[in-house]
C-alpha cells in the first residue's frame, strides 16, 4: 500500500487510472481479510454515503464501519481515500444513459445534445458532491471517458468547423455544470436545513424583501420572474435551463 504521507509530498495528483493499480477484488487476500468484500463494494456504498452525509463528512473509518471492517481492511482494496473518491465518482458517471454510438450522429443533432446536457445536469443535482470532485481529479475513468466521446460526436456531427467545437463542448457543459452545480447545492442545503426547496425559497425570499437595500433588485426583477412562471422552484429550475440550453443550441445553428 502507498502511504498516505508519501502521496501527499508528490507535486501533482494523477489517476488512480494511471497508476497501474489493477482492480483488487480479493486476489492475494489474507486469511484474516472479511469475505463478501471487493472493490465494487466498496465504491457502492462509498457512492451511497456521499448521497447520504455528504462529501464533508465521508471518511475511510465512516466507510469500514458502514461495511462492519476495518479501516486497514478497506486498505488491501484501495490505497487512499483519494483512489476511492475517483472511483466513486466515475461509478457515478456511469449512470448516465449515452446514446447510440451506431446513430448518425448528424440527424437530429439538436436532440441528442440536449439529452446529454440533460443527463450530466441530472447527475449533478442527484450527487452533490460530483461537482467538487469533477475539478480535482482528471475524470479519465471508463464512464467518463465514454460521456466525453459521446458529447464529441454530437457535437461533431453538428457540421461546425473542427476549430470551433471545442468552444461549442465548453459553452454547453461548462453551463451545464455551474446551473447543476447550483441547483444540486440548493437541494442539498434545504435538506440539512429540514426545508422543501418550496419552504427555503419562501423563507430565503421573505428575508430578501425585507432589505430596504434589495428592493430596486426585486423590483427589477419581478416583471422576469412573473413572465416566466413555474409555480414550484423546480418547475423554475426547468424552464430557466430550458430557456438557457435552447439559446445555446440556437447560437451553434446561427454559426452553421
Amino acid at each position: 500500500m502507498a502511504k498516505a504521507a508519501d502521496r501527499a509530498k508528490r507535486p501533482a495528483r494523477t489517476s488512480v487510472w494511471l497508476e497501474g493499480k489493477a482492480p483488487r477484488n480479493g486476489a492475494g487476500r489474507r486469511s484474516d481479510q472479511p469475505s463478501g468484500l471487493d472493490r465494487d463494494r466498496i465504491t457502492e456504498v462509498t457512492v451511497r454515503l456521499l448521497d447520504e452525509e455528504g462529501l464533508a463528512k465521508f471518511s475511510m473509518r465512516r466507510l469500514a464501519a458502514e461495511l462492519n471492517v476495518t479501516a486497514m481492511s478497506v486498505y488491501w482494496y484501495v490505497d487512499t481515500k483519494d483512489d476511492l473518491l475517483e472511483l466513486a465518482l466515475d461509478a457515478a458517471a456511469g449512470e448516465m444513459t449515452l446514446p447510440d454510438p451506431d446513430v448518425d450522429s448528424s440527424e437530429g443533432w439538436q436532440e441528442r445534445l440536449r439529452e446529454l446536457a440533460q443527463e450530466y445536469r441530472e447527475l449533478l443535482v442527484r450527487h452533490p458532491w460530483v461537482s467538487p470532485l469533477v475539478g480535482n481529479f482528471l475524470n479519465i475513468g471508463p464512464n467518463w471517458i465514454k460521456f466525453a466521446l459521446a458529447v464529441q460526436v454530437v457535437v461533431r456531427g453538428t457540421g461546425l468547423p473542427t476549430e470551433k467545437q471545442a468552444g461549442a463542448i465548453a459553452a454547453v457543459f461548462q453551463f451545464v455544470y455551474g446551473f447543476g452545480t447550483v441547483q444540486g447545492h440548493y437541494i442539498a442545503r434545504c435538506t440539512a436545513a429540514g426545508l422543501t426547496p418550496e419552504e427555503y425559497f419562501k423563507e430565503a425570499m421573505g428575508a430578501v424583501s425585507a432589505h430596504p437595500g434589495l428592493e430596486e433588485t426585486l423590483h427589477s426583477s419581478a416583471d422576469m420572474m412573473e413572465a416566466r412562471g413555474g409555480s414550484t422552484v423546480e418547475e423554475m429550475w426547468e424552464l430557466d435551463f430550458r430557456v438557457a440550453l435552447d439559446l445555446l443550441v440556437a447560437g451553434i445553428e446561427a454559426t452553421l
